[in-house]
């Protein structure tokens, strides 16, 4: 399932922005301490092997990972490189490192639909870093499942208000929060 969800992504980033297929870009992947984040890597393999330029920060530790994620986190470890943070201090840094490069597709694979509290601590300093500086440097924002810190069934800011994402792709259909509050 994890391997036809990250498929689905990459089709629907080329589906909705055809010009992404005809070179190498650059993709961020921002990849959670759950399955959406083993999404994420799978994601990453996939345009890695496209000829993209990719760069992968998980929050949290690699050895928590559930074990579908798990193994394609070692998947991605054969053909890149993890930044892993869990503090604030790590979080900035992360977010300095991504908005220095221009024109990237940031892939939010943080949190999936099972998301019920508010977004806080390191990702909550992240999100809020890149709100701040990917304006410029962004050229597309694409969510798996969710924007981080939007609640599936309900639609509501979980903590601070979700970034916008230029395409979210969810699986099977779509939730009701992507229809309500601040899921619009």
């Amino acid at each position: 399932l994890m391997e036809r969800a990250g498929r689905g992504v990459v089709e629907a980033i080329f589906e909705e922005w055809p010009e992404l297929k005809a070179g190498s870009f650059r993709a961020v992947v921002l990849c959670g301490p759950g399955n959406n984040g083993g999404d994420g890597f799978v994601v990453a393999r996939l345009l890695k092997e496209w000829g993209w330029e990719v760069e992968v920060f998980l929050y949290g530790d690699p050895e928590r990972l559930p074990p579908d994620a798990r193994v394609n986190y070692e998947r991605w470890l054969g053909m890149g490189e993890v930044t892993t943070f869990a503090t604030e201090k790590g979080a900035e840094d992360a977010a300095f490192r991504i908005a220095q490069a221009d024109d990237q597709v940031v892939i939010d694979a943080f949190f999936g639909i099972g998301l019920s509290r508010p977004v806080g601590g390191a990702i909550a300093t992240l999100l809020r870093s890149l709100d701040d500086t990917l304006d410029e440097s962004v050229g597309w924002y694409v969510a798996v499942d969710t924007p981080s810190g939007l609640c599936a069934e309900s639609g509501k800011s979980l903590g601070k208000r979700p970034r916008k994402a230029d395409l979210t792709v969810t699986f099977h259909r779509s939730k009701p929060g992507h229809h309500l509050a601040d899921g619009p």
